[in-house]
């Protein structure tokens, strides 16, 4: 027995120092070790690839009071403002925001291939803070529409644009929050909050979304301090399209108006008057021969819901007013000392420009 183990360790030593010497003498007989294949790091470059092509920059003048004139002679300078829009249409269809070209004096829009041209202004909406805009330079690279409807908290977007005169910027960040209301920055607002980066000359860029779908028009940031970032808004893509379907259409926004200025109930008085739920907005003024004061309603109702849909703020109920057509009949469930009413309202065509109406 013990010779036969040593034998076997007496092959084993042979065999190795057999090995060892072809190794030595033949090392290209050795078979060729080859690393593991890297995995690749994950990136948002073709997002960006997708997207960006689409983005413009924009470049404003205005005339200005210079502040430090004398009071006796007032003089003016020209101010010179950076921005961003997005091409929406091969056509030459460019969406930016309003407050971009509001009083410009010139307008210049620079594409990413370089070319510059002075746009057209199809139209305005200044209550959503949209500009349509058109360039003739032959067919352009139009960015892909997403849906803003299916955003989620989480979800991940990019800001693409051009703060600061820095083109084709790009940062990134999460949707912090979807419908976000009560900013006083616009009368209709609906906008998308996210912590990507928007800074000044971002207005009118592109947000997207990881497949570099156009998912929202980046307009503003919450006011700039020591304290405050990462937190920036944006229009959704849902809303722009309505707008721009409508300018195109008729060079402006049809709108449905009631007539009444709504505002919201504190929990103390929603509590007073036995309201569940957060249900419930007060009337502070019916406009005089106006849709909803023809339709018998008077101040200090209370809104319950509009067209089966319970109202719980202010912002809802200009959403739906706005949202229907001139003619359309909304029904209207409301209460007075008290008592619950219904009533039916013809819409009328909204003003131009109404403020919180």
């Amino acid at each position: 027995m013990k010779s036969a183990v040593a034998f076997f360790l007496q092959s084993i030593v042979v065999g190795l120092a057999a090995a060892f010497l072809v190794v030595l003498v033949r090392p290209d007989l050795l078979p060729v070790l080859r690393p593991p294949p890297a995995t690749p790091a994950f990136s948002y470059a073709d997002a960006v690839d997708i997207s960006s092509p689409a983005v413009a920059n924009v470049y404003t003048k205005r005339l200005v009071q210079d502040s430090e004139s004398p009071s006796a002679r007032t003089r003016f300078r020209v101010s010179t403002n950076f921005a961003s829009a997005v091409i929406i249409d091969p056509e030459g269809y460019l969406v930016t925001n309003y407050h971009v070209v509001a009083e410009a004096a010139e307008i210049r829009v620079q594409l990413s291939d370089g070319r510059i041209a002075e746009p057209l202004t199809v139209g305005v909406d200044r209550e959503t803070d949209l500009a349509l805009l058109k360039v003739e330079l032959g067919p352009l690279p139009a960015i892909p529409l997403g849906s803003s409807a299916g955003l989620r908290i989480g979800d991940v977007v990019l800001a693409i644009g051009n703060p600061y005169g820095l083109t084709k910027s790009v940062t990134q960040g999460i949707v912090s929050a979807t419908g976000r209301g009560l900013l006083d920055l616009v009368t209709f607002e609906n906008f998308i909050q996210t912590d990507a980066a928007i800074n000044a000359g971002n207005s009118g860029g592109a947000l997207v979304n990881a497949r570099g779908e156009l998912v929202g028009i980046n307009t503003a940031v919450l006011a700039q301090d020591s304290g405050t970032e990462g937190i920036g808004f944006a229009i959704p893509v849902d809303l722009v399209r309505g707008v721009v379907d409508q300018i195109k259409q008729h060079g402006r926004v049809i709108r449905g108006w009631m007539g009444l200025t709504p505002d919201d109930l504190t929990s103390a008085e929603q509590e007073a008057l036995g309201l569940d739920n957060n249900i419930g907005i007060l009337l502070l003024a019916v406009h005089e021969d106006g849709p909803a004061a023809r339709a018998g309603l008077q101040r200090g109702d209370i809104i319950l819901s509009m067209n089966g849909e319970p109202i719980q703020s202010r912002r809802q109920a200009l959403l739906i007013a706005a949202s229907t057509n001139p003619g359309d009949q909304v029904r209207v469930v409301g209460m007075r000392d008290g008592e619950r009413f219904e009533k039916s309202i013809a819409a009328g065509e909204r003003p131009e420009i109404l403020g919180a109406d």
